[in-house]
């Protein structure tokens, strides 16, 4: 494994305050959230895959209308069929949610296979970006390939193996926290290693004083923590518009 499976830090954050502006859809019946950019356009198209607080999660939403709003379309299906992790419930046990309740590739893949052809076929777009929180993280590198997501970015990546690193056709880049037991300092070198073997444009920022989670879950009130919260937003921006907006 290049990151660890999730664990308690997975579930734990701050809500963040804000009204979501778009709306949930369906696309072959998972529920999906869209965001439109300004001008309606869809041809360049961001997908997002959360963590395990899935797509109801208003801080995902957010973190979708901010990609809609750099001229992104952004769409955030339901991996979890409707049973996401609770946020910050004390007494949850990650563990066992993981052994029992949650989905795996055979359950998941799919969705994202269906969500892309409907990106290119209904919507149009030409180029597809996926971004991965924490358990989408290993789904943004197992879809990285020609045919699939054009252009990759994750954020505190968990559950990737090795293999699925091994095999992504695109450009990725990370964005990693100094504190993090699911992506720590070995998983990080171990990544780093494998990237720099591969063909492909890569990126991999850390960012001090935050722990995982941070790009999605940050106290914002904790000037370190905002600062890096906003600056893994921009790697992620900046990495889409050089490598689907200037292609």
């Amino acid at each position: 494994m290049t990151s660890h499976p999730a664990g308690q830090c997975c579930i734990v954050g701050v809500k963040h305050e804000g009204e979501a502006a778009g709306e949930i859809k369906k696309i072959n019946d998972v529920r999906t959230y869209f965001s439109y950019p300004s001008d309606k356009s869809t041809h360049n198209a961001v997908l997002i895959l959360t963590d395990i607080l899935g797509v109801d999660f208003i801080n995902v939403q957010l973190i979708a209308d901010q990609f809609a709003a750099n001229g992104y379309f952004t769409v955030v299906p339901d991996l979890f069929n409707g049973n996401p992790v609770p946020a910050n419930q004390e007494n949850f046990d990650v563990p066992k949610w993981i052994q029992t309740e949650m989905p795996h590739p055979p359950a998941v893949d799919p969705v994202i296979a269906n969500t892309i052809k409907e990106l290119r076929g209904t919507y149009g777009a030409k180029k597809i970006g996926g971004v991965g929180y924490c358990f989408g993280g290993k789904y943004v590198a197992r879809h990285l390939k020609e045919g699939s997501l054009d252009v990759g970015y994750t954020a505190h990546p968990s559950f990737v193996s090795k293999e699925e690193l091994e095999g992504i056709k695109g450009p990725l880049s990370i964005s990693a926290a100094e504190t993090d037991q699911i992506f720590p300092a070995e998983k990080r070198r171990e990544t780093e290693d494998i990237l720099e073997k591969l063909k492909v444009p890569y990126q991999l920022n850390l960012f001090s004083d935050v722990s995982h989670g941070f790009a999605v879950r940050a106290d914002l009130s904790v000037k370190p923590a905002k600062f890096a919260k906003e600056q893994a937003f921009y790697q992620a921006v900046a990495w889409f518009d050089e490598y689907i907006k200037n292609v």
